[in-house]
């Protein structure tokens, strides 16, 4: 009688390990394919990478393609130089985390990531690539401040055409003919924060729906 009663709790312990570790096997097969993305995103070759990050070409290699196994030591570094937070890279879990995870997105070939919910003054940070270098300018509502993170920023509005580096700012009606771009020397990052006529601040969005336009 002793056999039946241990064996379903003894077949439940070994059931949940195996779960576990399926799901820490799993988290660890998308680091690779995550450590590329975000590298490519930021416009970095392997070797540019992996000397940033004070490793061999070969090793971030082999952590991409998931021949070699991300640990702490590897993982750091990247996200330091990938300016990411390290949860991000291993995709861990978000339950109990107070911090708003809004997720970057193309928008005209650039790279978007919301700062704020939609309504009111909206923040984003940009990253131009540096192909983004001709000037189209456009006029709408509202209000912008541009600070720029990395790079360089050209920044054409109204007859004026001035090239911005890292800490400077810039602020102005949107009404005014405008635009922002690379300089083409490489690409930019840029804080925009957008505001609609009367809230004072902006960030390329739509009078209907906030969404970067430039």
């Amino acid at each position: 009688m002793t056999a039946p009663q241990t064996q379903p709790d003894e077949v439940r312990v070994v059931g949940s390990e195996t779960s576990a570790d399926g799901r820490i096997a799993a988290a660890l097969d998308l680091v690779g394919p995550r450590l590329r993305r975000v590298r490519e995103q930021r416009r970095l070759t392997l070797t540019e990478a992996a000397t940033l990050a004070k490793m061999s070409k070969s090793t971030l290699s082999r952590l991409e393609t998931g021949q070699r196994k991300p640990s702490l030591e590897l993982l750091l570094p990247l996200a330091q130089i990938y300016r990411v937070p390290l949860d991000d890279l291993v995709g861990a879990p978000e339950v109990g985390d107070p911090r708003i995870r809004l997720k970057p997105r193309r928008v005209n070939g650039r790279t978007v990531l919301p700062l704020t919910r939609p309504g009111g003054i909206q923040a984003w940070k940009i990253v131009i690539p540096s192909s983004q270098s001709e000037p189209k300018p456009r006029t709408h509502d509202g209000f912008e401040w541009l600070y720029v993170l990395s790079g360089r920023m050209r920044l054409v509005m109204g007859d004026q055409d001035v090239v911005l580096g890292v800490g400077e700012a810039a602020e102005f009606d949107t009404l005014v003919p405008h635009w922002f771009g690379s300089t083409g020397d490489g690409p930019a990052e840029v804080l925009s924060i957008f505001g609609r006529p009367g809230e004072r601040m902006h960030t390329h969005a739509q009078p209907t729906a906030p969404e970067p336009a430039h």
